[in-house]
């Protein structure tokens, strides 16, 4: 069932057994978990189905920290969410991300990688991938050309990829709308938790629009599922009964913000000819495909972080802009066309000048974990946006373990690739002095909000326990990435897809 929050009458009051903030991947995993159930569910979206400038600008913050994306761009307002502009890269974390790591400060979820397993299947079927496979001896079986690299694999592993082309806006509108039991409320923007006089429990949450309406939603239990960064926004603006915010009292909401550093790292250059299609990737054509990554022993040998590179032909990656320099603008639109546009140019350009010894190199480039630190934040500003919602301010910080890991990676690699008579590593220009912490222009992210709601069962270490419910709180939960305490190598929303279907299925135990 469909209602457009700006056709009711203000001060309407909704109510339920389970209301989920946010119709983005999170959201709609769990409300499409509860179809059919004998309870009512309040699925709650800031915009509507289709794009729409002035819900947009309620994203607009500002960034104080290292360089970053506008963020009125970085995520989508309307119903699917970023899935509407994503780009389906697919991976589980590694058991290692989810361990204690000494040379890591802040690493270890309550949880394991064992214990997600079961919902990794499932979030499968949400994400129309294909089977729960990730060995790289299983994709040999089943696609040609796969051939590798012939490296130590005591030290270097082929950490495989599946493509999701899942855009949950088409994909699953009509189930939404036609479910008898699921109250979707579009244009109905969640702008304070109200909590109740002893602080235990949330009352009620406090919806507006810009046609001036106010409602009010009341329920059994609450799941914030806005993604890491407006999650914390809401909890930090919910200053009623809590004066520095709701399930804040040890100033941990808002800390530990994290996003995977993705900048060009090193040149390959081969020998010979090397024929395979295990490193390349085309979006909506490729079922799956490899990265080059470090092992967990060669990792915790050299007290480095998880990542990865991938190839790009040389050609083309020396044409071809960092993306935090390429999407600039508030309009996430005309920033993915500017994107698009810059790798299409780049692409053309090179493609008469990829010949002779240029044909056989390579720009490695690096998808890393950022090591969790606390002072990498979402705060809020003095200004409000157009509901009267305190703005973001992001300092995104990084640390010397993440650019020392990023050189310890080719290093690695480079010795591999002599070792195998391959070719040859040469390292960009910021990698090659050790003792140089600064950073290029270049650093970007992939959009991948995370932390700032990170999981501990010790409510000084972590907002959310095990179970992704507040510290403190009786009713409210937190769902998706914001819940991560690390980021691993992955890109996040298998994870995060994973994790809020085992949110799903805790609530239901809860619920019965």
């Amino acid at each position: 069932m469909h209602i457009d929050a700006r056709t009711l009458d203000s001060d309407s009051l909704i109510s339920g057994d389970l209301c989920i903030v946010g119709a983005g991947a999170a959201g709609l995993s769990i409300a499409l978990d509860w179809l059919d159930t004998p309870y009512r569910i309040i699925l709650l979206e800031s915009g509507g189905f289709e794009y729409d400038p002035e819900t947009q600008a309620l994203n607009q913050g500002r960034n104080t920290g290292q360089p970053y994306y506008p963020l009125q761009s970085a995520r989508l307002r309307y119903f699917g969410g970023t899935t509407g502009h994503w780009g389906g890269m697919c991976a589980p974390l590694d058991p290692i991300d989810f361990e204690p790591r000494d040379y890591v400060p802040h690493s270890g979820w309550p949880i394991t990688h064992e214990e997600l397993d079961p919902y990794y299947a499932k979030a499968h079927e949400v994400l129309q991938l294909g089977p729960y496979r990730y060995e790289f001896a299983y994709w040999r079986d089943e696609l040609p050309m796969l051939n590798p690299f012939p490296l130590d694999d005591r030290v270097v592993w082929n950490k495989m990829w599946q493509y999701s082309t899942a855009r949950f806006n088409p994909l699953y509108r009509e189930t939404i709308v036609a479910a008898k039991n699921i109250h979707l409320y579009t244009y109905a923007t969640a702008v304070e938790i109200r909590a109740n006089e002893g602080g235990s429990a949330v009352r009620e949450i406090l919806l507006k629009n810009h046609d001036g309406k106010t409602h009010r939603v009341r329920a059994r239990r609450f799941v914030l599922a806005c993604g890491a960064i407006q999650n914390a926004r809401l909890m930090l603006a919910s200053r009623n009964q809590a004066p520095r915010g709701l399930g804040n009292d040890h100033d941990l909401v808002g800390r530990y913000f994290m996003e995977h550093l993705e900048i060009a790292s090193a040149e390959c250059w081969l020998f010979q000819p090397f024929k395979t299609d295990l490193y390349a990737w085309e979006y909506g054509v490729t079922k799956a495909s490899a990265e080059l990554a470090l092992t967990a022993a060669t990792q915790r040998e050299h007290r480095i972080l998880n990542g990865t590179a991938s190839l790009q032909p040389l050609a083309v990656g020396r044409r071809t802009l960092p993306k935090v320099v390429s999407w600039q603008g508030d309009d996430p639109r005309t920033a993915m066309d500017r994107m698009m546009q810059n790798w299409k140019e780049a692409t053309t350009a090179a493609a008469a000048e990829n010949t002779g010894q240029l044909a056989l190199a390579y720009q490695l480039n690096t998808r890393i974990e950022q090591a969790p630190n606390p002072d990498s934040r979402v705060t809020l500003g003095e200004e409000t946006d157009a509901l009267g919602v305190p703005v973001v301010n992001l300092r995104w910080q990084l640390t010397e373990l993440d650019k020392r890991s990023i050189r310890a990676l080719y290093l690695i690699l480079g010795q591999q690739f002599g070792q195998a008579g391959l070719g040859r590593l040469r390292l960009l220009e910021f990698l090659r002095d050790p003792d140089d912490p600064s950073w290029p222009d270049g650093p970007g992210g992939g959009w991948h909000h995370m932390g700032t709601t990170r999981m501990s069962d010790d409510p000084r270490r972590g907002v959310v326990d095990a179970n992704c419910q507040v510290h403190g709180l009786a009713n409210l939960y937190v769902a998706g990435s914001a819940c991560y305490v690390t980021a691993g190598a992955a890109n996040p929303t298998l994870t995060l897809v994973a994790l809020s279907l085992r949110l799903s299925e805790y609530l239901r135990r809860r619920m019965n």
